[in-house]
C-alpha cells in the first residue's frame, strides 16, 4: 500500500469510525477527496455526496465530465474538524450536540453554501437555543448572510427585548461602524414591536370597556326586569335580603346611577354629568334591543323611535359603530366562556307590553 493510500485510510477510522467500513466497501467505485483550510484530506463516496447535497452533485458531475485522475473537492474557510462533521451528517443524517456547540455556526454556513436543508434547520434550531446577549447581533448578521429567517427573527426579538444590554457588546459596535443597513433594520424593527404593543394594550383597553358596556346592558335589562338588590319594577316589591347577582359590581354602579337619575335637579337643563351618563346608557340599551314594543328598559321606545328619525349624520354612524363593537365584545365574551356556564344562563322573558317605570 503507497502512502498516500494509508493516509487516506487513517483519516477515514480517525474521522469517521461510524461509517468507514462503508467508504473502503465503496472506495474501488468513486472515490473523492475532500480537503480542507488544514491540507487534511477526507475520503468520501461520490454517490453518497450528490444525493446529500445538489452543490457537491454538481461539482462530482463537472469533475467526471474533466476525466482528472484526482478528484478533490476543496471545502475552505472553517475548521478541518468541522468539515469533518459535515462530511459525517452528510452519511449519517446525525450531528451531536457537543459538535453543534462547538461548530453550529460553521456548519449553518456549509449547510446553506452545499444546500443542505435538514442540516440547516437543525443548526438554525441549536443556534437559537444559544443565543445570548453578547453573541446575538454576530448570529443575526449570520442568519441574514444564509437566509434562515426563524434564527433572524429570534435573534430580532432578543435584541428588541434586551436592546440596552445589547448596546454594548462589541457585536453593536461593529454594526454601527461597519453595516448601517442592519443596524437601520435593528431599530426599525424595534420600532415595530414597539408600535404593535401600543395597539395591542389600546385594542385591549377598548375591548374591557365594550365588554363592560354589554355587561352593563344586561345588568339593566336583569334591574328592569327582575329587580336587584335596590331597585326594580314599580310593579315589583323588591326583596329586603336578596341575594346579589353574579354580576353585582356592575350592578351596583348601576343601581346607584339610576337612583341618582330618578330624584337630580339638574338632569333637566342637561347640567349633571353623572345623568348624561346615564342618559347614553339608556340610549345604548335602546340601539342594541330587539324588542323595544315590550321592553321594560325605560325610555327605550323613545330612543329607537327618535333613532328612526336620525338615520344618517356622524351622531348615528358613531352610535351605529359603538353598537357593532359592544354586541362583538359580547360575542367573544360568550365564545370564550365554558360551555356548561353558558347553558346554564338563565333566559329573560318579558311578558308586559308596555314600558314600566322603576321602583327605587
Amino acid at each position: 500500500m503507497s502512502t498516500n493510500s494509508s493516509s487516506v485510510h487513517l483519516n477515514q477510522q480517525l474521522l469517521f469510525p461510524a461509517v468507514s467500513d462503508q467508504i473502503s466497501s465503496e472506495m474501488n467505485e468513486a472515490p473523492v477527496q475532500i480537503i480542507t483550510s488544514g491540507g487534511q484530506r477526507i475520503p468520501a463516496q461520490a454517490s453518497i455526496l450528490s444525493s446529500a447535497s445538489p452543490v457537491l452533485e454538481s461539482i462530482i458531475d463537472r469533475l467526471e465530465k474533466q476525466r482528472s485522475t484526482e478528484r478533490t473537492i476543496p471545502i475552505l474557510g472553517v475548521p478541518c474538524d468541522a468539515v469533518s462533521v459535515f462530511v459525517r451528517f452528510l452519511y449519517l443524517k446525525s450531528c451531536g450536540e457537543d459538535e453543534m456547540e462547538k461548530y453550529g455556526i460553521h456548519l449553518l454556513v456549509l449547510s446553506h453554501v452545499y444546500m443542505v436543508p435538514q442540516l440547516k434547520q437543525r443548526c438554525t434550531r441549536a443556534l437559537s437555543e444559544r443565543l445570548t446577549v453578547d453573541n446575538v447581533v454576530d448570529v443575526l448578521q449570520l442568519a441574514r448572510l444564509c437566509d434562515a429567517p426563524y434564527l433572524y427573527l429570534r435573534c430580532m426579538k432578543l435584541a428588541c427585548t434586551s436592546f440596552k444590554a445589547v448596546e454594548n457588546t462589541e457585536g453593536w459596535k461593529f454594526v454601527q461602524n461597519h453595516d448601517p443597513w442592519l443596524e437601520l433594520e435593528i431599530l426599525r424593527f424595534i420600532d415595530e414591536a414597539e408600535s404593535r404593543k401600543k395597539r395591542t394594550r389600546k385594542h385591549r383597553e377598548e375591548q374591557s370597556l365594550y365588554l363592560l358596556l354589554s355587561e352593563a346592558m344586561e345588568c339593566l335589562e336583569h334591574i328592569c326586569t327582575e329587580g336587584c338588590t335596590n331597585v326594580g319594577p314599580h310593579d315589583m316589591e323588591t326583596a329586603k335580603n336578596k341575594v346579589p347577582c353574579s354580576k353585582f359590581s356592575t350592578c351596583q354602579g348601576l343601581q346607584l346611577s339610576i337612583r341618582h337619575f330618578a330624584i337630580c335637579k339638574r338632569r333637566v337643563n342637561g347640567g349633571c354629568l353623572r345623568c348624561k351618563r346615564m342618559w347614553q346608557i339608556l340610549r345604548l340599551h335602546s340601539a342594541i334591543c330587539d324588542q323595544p314594543n315590550i321592553c321594560r328598559v325605560p325610555l327605550c321606545r323613545q330612543f329607537k323611535l327618535k333613532a328612526q328619525q336620525e338615520k344618517k349624520g356622524d351622531d348615528a354612524a358613531r352610535w351605529k359603530l359603538l353598537v357593532k363593537k359592544v354586541m362583538s365584545a359580547k360575542a367573544i365574551s360568550s365564545l370564550s366562556m365554558p360551555k356548561r356556564k353558558r347553558e346554564e344562563e338563565p333566559i329573560e322573558t318579558i311578558n308586559s307590553h308596555e314600558i314600566r317605570s322603576l321602583k327605587l
